[in-house]
Parts: C-alpha cells; sequence; structure tokens
C-alpha cells in the first residue's frame, strides 16, 4: 500500500495521520507522516502526496547536507574530476561547508541557508573568486542530490553567488620576458620557461608533456595530459579535461631551436648515467626521467624574479603574458583562444579585455585611416 489515513485519538476532535510509503532511501524504507485536523483534509492530502510520488516531485531522506556531502566525494567526486579538483573540492568539505552547514537535513535545507553562507564567507575575508568556487562545488553537490533522487530541486538555483571583481592582470612586457630569460639562461629550467613564454600552456599540462607529443619537424606540440601533484606526493597524469584542451600548438622556430638543445643535453646526460632514453620520457623532468615538482618550479620562477624586481608575476604569468602579447601584435582572439586551449572565444575575449579595449581603439583609428582616403570623403 503506497498510502493510508490512521485516525488518532478519540472523542470529538480525533486527527488523522496520512502515511506515505516513499520507497528505499540509502537502502532503508522510509515512510512520509502529515498530520491534518480532519478526515476531510487527510483524504485531500493524501491524494497529493500519492501524485506527487508517482510524478517524482517529492523525495524523502533523512541525510544530512554533511552525510551526502561526504558520500558525494567518495562515490562521485573521486570518480568523475580530476585529482586536484577533488582534493580541492574536500578541503573546502572540511574547512568550511560541513562545519558551517553539514547538520542541516538535505530536505530541510533553504535557499536562505545557501545565502548566509556566502555572506559568511566574505566577512571572513574570503574573495568573491573564493566564494564563488564554493558556490560552484554547493550547486554540482546539489545537482547530484536531485539526479540520485534525494531533493525535488536544487535550492542553489535560487541563490545568486557574489559577482566576481576584477583584477589588474599582471603581465611581463618584452624587455622583463627578454631579462628572465637572459638571468635563467644555463640554468636547467631555462628550456621550460622558455616554452612557456612561447606557448602560452599551462604549467600542469608542459610538465606532462614527451618527447613523443613533440615534432620538431612540423614544429609542433601536441596537448593531451596534465600532470598534477597530490597533497599525498604522489603524482597523477590525467587526459586533458576539455575537447579545446586536447590541441597542437605551433612552436616557433626559437622554440625549436631551443628544444633541439635540450633534447641533446638530455640525450647525452641519459648516455653519461646510463639511463635508457625513449620518447615516452617526460620533456621536462629530473635526471632520472622523473616528473619535476611543480611547487619547486614556480618557486624557482619567484626567487628569479624577485631578484630582479619584478612584482607580483608568477609562473602562470608567462601563459597571460604569451596571449596579451599576440593580441597586441593584431593576433586574432581566435588563434589565442586555441593556442591556450580556452573552451569558447568569450573566455578569451573575457580573460583579455584589457588588450582587447585597446585593439578596438587601432581598429576604430583603422578605420578613420581607410574612410579618410576614400574617394568622395573631404580631408582635412
Amino acid at each position: 500500500m503506497i498510502g493510508q489515513i490512521i485516525k488518532r485519538g478519540k472523542g470529538k476532535r480525533p486527527t488523522y495521520s496520512v502515511v506515505i510509503y516513499q520507497g528505499k532511501v540509502e537502502g532503508q524504507k522510509r515512510y512520509q507522516w502529515v498530520t491534518c485536523k480532519t478526515r476531510r483534509e487527510a483524504e485531500k492530502k493524501l491524494a497529493e502526496l500519492v501524485h506527487q510520488r508517482d510524478t517524482g516531485r517529492t523525495v524523502y531522506t533523512r541525510s544530512t547536507l554533511g552525510d551526502f556531502v561526504t558520500r558525494w566525494l567518495k562515490d562521485y567526486a573521486r570518480q568523475n574530476l580530476s585529482p586536484r579538483t577533488a582534493e580541492g573540492y574536500e578541503s573546502i568539505a572540511r574547512a568550511h561547508l560541513i562545519p558551517k552547514l553539514g547538520k542541516i537535513e538535505l530536505k530541510n535545507l533553504k535557499p536562505s541557508h545557501i545565502q548566509d553562507y556566502y555572506t559568511q564567507l566574505l566577512e571572513e575575508g574570503k574573495s568573491t573568486t573564493t566564494v564563488r568556487h564554493h558556490a560552484m562545488m554547493l550547486h554540482k553537490v546539489l545537482d547530484q542530490a536531485v539526479k540520485w533522487q534525494l531533493l525535488v530541486r536544487n535550492p542553489a538555483d535560487a541563490v545568486a553567488p557574489p559577482r566576481a571583481r576584477h583584477t589588474d592582470m599582471h603581465t611581463l612586457d618584452q624587455d622583463q620576458a627578454t631579462l628572465i630569460m637572459e638571468e635563467v639562461k644555463g640554468s636547467k629550467y631555462y628550456p621550460l620557461f622558455f616554452f612557456g613564454l612561447y606557448t602560452g600552456m599551462r604549467r600542469s599540462e608542459i610538465l606532462a608533456l614527451r618527447w613523443a607529443d613533440i615534432d620538431l619537424m612540423l614544429m609542433t606540440a601536441s596537448v593531451n595530459r596534465s600532470m598534477h601533484r597530490l597533497i599525498d606526493r604522489s603524482v597523477v597524469f590525467r587526459g586533458t579535461k576539455t575537447a579545446k584542451s586536447s590541441r597542437v600548438v605551433a612552436l616557433t622556430p626559437a622554440t625549436c631551436g631551443v628544444l633541439r638543445q635540450h633534447l641533446d643535453n638530455e640525450m647525452a646526460q641519459c648516455h653519461e648515467l646510463g639511463v635508457k632514453f625513449t620518447n615516452d620520457r617526460l620533456v621536462f623532468c629530473q635526471w632520472d626521467g622523473q616528473p619535476l615538482i611543480p611547487a619547486t618550479v614556480s618557486q624557482y620562477w619567484r626567487r628569479v624574479t624577485k631578484q630582479l624586481g619584478i612584482e607580483d608575476i608568477h609562473f602562470h604569468s608567462l601563459r597571460h603574458s604569451h596571449a596579451t602579447m599576440m593580441l597586441k601584435q593584431g593576433i586574432h582572439p581566435k588563434i589565442v583562444q586555441e593556442r591556450l586551449g580556452h573552451s569558447s572565444i568569450a573566455i578569451t575575449m573575457d580573460t583579455y579585455s584589457h588588450v582587447t579595449q585597446g585593439m578596438q581603439r587601432q581598429a576604430a583609428d583603422s578605420f578613420d585611416k581607410i574612410m579618410l582616403n576614400a574617394k568622395g570623403i573631404a580631408k582635412e
């Protein structure tokens, strides 16, 4: 029986309980109880609840948000997200989400709870970017709860995360880039830094490259995976997260020249140490072929830039610098998008809006010159 009405109490004012069987939720039989004052009200409520149950518009669970987040991390995040993303979400859950919202029953979670959570994070000094990252995770968690039929709807849909605040992007100009490359020339990181500046690839993509991915004849690099070092210090290689991230990046003659010299040095070192060289060897690695530690690469970069008096420039700034220089040279944003592996040109245009504004001025001036030189247009 799906549902029934049970009379409670005796006398002139009995109450009526409507009980609906919701099926097995999380391995246990669940029932929903609703108390009504009259038999007529109970019958109406019973029909309403049965209809909701049959059409999938109501779900019953006693899980708390904390319980479900823990389950989501174990059963979904670790299997479907990149290791670094899953680690980041676990950190958010342990430090913020579970302590602040974890005791609320999943079915009782309201948009107001979520709004208060965002406000509390901002009051604690978290940036809008960080809070938006929390919001992205929470939305994914609750979306999965809907798909697993533990919620009827996602309460996060009704809450807008704080708007992102624009922050100035720090990039290298040509003189600064040349100064850094001259400073590191001769070090083991020179080919890596040179490659990063001249390709705009992500650090994780560069450190995952194998010599099999490099074609010095056609002057290309095939990007098909990324490398990540986890909290437990293990290293994992993972395919690129989007179809656009998998791409072939054209290399400049100067980049190929640096790579050829780097390849000769690598092969000579392997021969000297008695290590077999294969095309599966990482392009940028330790002497024994083991992956470089990402944090160590970035630390060396910061040490060099600090010595040169160049502030607020991180290793990732090489990627931004590459894109900025190309756009300033008039390279079409679509080409820049393809080189960077952005999923859409809108991301490229939004990220480098400070450059495209200048391009609009150049375009306007160019249009003015064209029209002034055209027949029938008066010249001043």
